[in-house]
């Protein structure tokens, strides 16, 4: 067959137009894949250089380890001649070196990518403190402005109450307080925020990437909780107990993400799940999802779910945390929560003192009377001193006084102390005095009216033995010797005497329970 020679151009022609639009949608894609490979090559790069800067950060928490494990050997090494220590505190030991491994978030440029700019941007602006590492428990605090009322020193003051020179010494208290503002305590104010949730879950994620470093495990707490006496050996005794060490945090109260302990080692993978869902809800509830997540499985009942979780949680009763707070750091928030859990530990404590009769210039506060103290049936409670004021303890006949013991304050009004007091003595023969030695100075310690200035009161307290040569007594006296803003609380009077410590000790080899005097007599009660 003869083709034409205008059907033979048209072909070509056809032929060429076809060719043509093959060509131009292979240069399009071949240059759309170009720019995918140079996008895949840059984020590649910047991927090493990423993962550089991990290895020499994870170099150095090597090095980190292998010195606190030399550390370790040396201590062993020069205490293996020594008297071993107790099973619990060897115990405590043990958890506080296998949980001190140095692991940091990763991720966090990820889920915070305005922080890649900002490498600092995850470091506190000012740290005030002693720098202090290596503890066996970190408390965080996270703390802002609250418009109404501010609980923080309350806080604090609980939280040391009774605290022993050991306990201290084996802690670390992290107050975080997020704003921005220079003129408020170093670096605080409002800040830009989106939600006030999910600011606050930062906050906690913030606090606990800063404290995870510094020691085996981290509390969490608020600034507006109290504690309960004695919290810091108690929660060591319950980590000490636990048989098995798969559990993700120990939890010692029921409200919110308040009282919740973590291992220090733990803390990251928590942070990173918080980072994950900050925005979406509130962050004890992402701790219990977190719990769903590592425990429960689609195909099981929600009975079964339950069980798991309380592997991983595992909760520690009653409370050692109560919730106080009642304005929230939410402008116009009011929020009573408590727990229920909680027991209130008692707000005085008793003693069997001589009979004496009582008398006070403070104007008292409903019916916290001084007798009532002094008796040992509630706590005594006044308005706000002023210079000159007094509490009198006058004895029915004078008496030989071993010791005396007067606090003030107590773990619900920490602040209500007694200051610039001092504990008088009016003596029943002033010649004592005279055949003592050093008696030119003790008569510089003598007031216009009589009393012997014996002692003062310091952080609330005011303790000390009597010398004996003082000779009978007539009367105590805590005398006010400036105003205050704050109230007076006296939680405890002891005014010891000679027979009451040989009634004491009688009535422990007899079993009797307790011995105290009451309106001039002497009560006995058997166990």
């Amino acid at each position: 067959m003869r083709l034409r020679p205008g059907t033979t151009l048209a072909f070509l022609c056809l032929s060429a137009a076809l060719s043509f639009a093959w060509y131009a949608a292979w240069s399009a894609k071949g240059g759309s894949d170009l720019n995918s490979y140079q996008s895949q090559v840059f984020e590649l790069h910047q991927r090493l250089l990423f993962a550089e800067k991990e290895n020499k950060e994870r170099s150095n928490e090597l090095n980190s380890v292998l010195k606190a494990i030399r550390q370790v050997i040396e201590e062993q090494n020069n205490t293996s001649t020594n008297v071993q220590p107790s099973t619990a505190f060897t115990e405590w030991k043990m958890l506080h070196f296998r949980n001190r491994l140095p692991v940091h978030l990763t991720n966090i440029q990820y889920y915070l990518p305005h922080l890649q700019e900002h490498e600092d941007g995850i470091q506190p602006n000012i740290v005030i403190g002693q720098g202090r590492n290596g503890v066996s428990l970190v408390i965080g605090i996270p703390t802002v402005r609250r418009v109404k009322e501010t609980y923080l020193m309350n806080t604090l003051s609980s939280l040391f109450y009774e605290m022993s020179k050991e306990e201290k010494e084996n802690l670390v208290i992290v107050i975080f307080v997020a704003e921005v503002d220079s003129e408020y305590v170093g670096s605080i104010a409002e800040s830009i925020r989106s939600t006030w949730r999910s600011k606050q879950i930062l906050d906690y994620t913030f606090l606990m990437l800063y404290a995870q470093p510094k020691g085996t495990f981290y509390l969490q707490l608020e600034d507006d909780i109290i504690a309960k006496p004695s919290y810091s050996e108690e929660i060591k005794n319950f980590i000490t107990k636990q048989e098995s060490k798969d559990w993700i945090f120990l939890e010692f109260s029921q409200l919110g993400f308040i009282g919740k302990l973590f291992k220090s080692r733990d803390i990251p993978l928590i942070v990173e799940f918080f980072l994950m869902f900050y925005q979406d809800k509130p962050i004890d509830w992402l701790l219990d999802h977190l719990l769903w997540v590592k425990a429960c499985h689609p195909d099981k009942s929600g009975d079964h779910c339950e069980k798991q979780k309380s592997y991983l949680r595992i909760r520690y009763k009653p409370s050692l945390f109560q919730h106080v707070g009642i304005h929230s750091s939410l402008p116009g928030k009011i929020q009573n929560l408590k727990d229920k859990d909680f027991e209130k530990s008692s707000l005085f404590k008793a003693h069997p003192n001589p009979p004496a009769q009582v008398a006070t210039s403070l104007k008292i506060y409903r019916g916290f009377s001084l007798e009532k103290a002094y008796e040992g049936v509630d706590c005594f409670w006044a308005l706000a001193p002023v210079a000159g004021d007094y509490i009198l303890f006058q004895f029915y006949q004078p008496l030989k006084i071993e010791s005396y013991l007067f606090k003030s304050g107590n773990m619900d009004h920490p602040g209500d102390q007694l200051l610039n007091t001092t504990v008088e003595i009016l003596l029943d023969d002033e010649r004592n005095l005279r055949r003592m030695e050093g008696k030119s100075q003790i008569f510089k310690n003598m007031t216009q009216d009589g009393f012997l200035r014996i002692g003062a009161f310091e952080k609330g307290i005011a303790t000390g033995i009597i010398n004996p040569l003082f000779g009978r007594i007539n009367a105590v006296r805590l005398y006010i010797h400036s105003g205050s803003p704050m109230w007076v609380l006296l939680n405890e009077v002891n005014i010891y005497k000679a027979i009451v410590k040989k009634i004491s000790e009688v009535c422990k080899n007899m079993k009797i329970f307790q011995a105290e005097w009451k309106q001039g007599h002497l009560v006995v009660a058997t166990t």
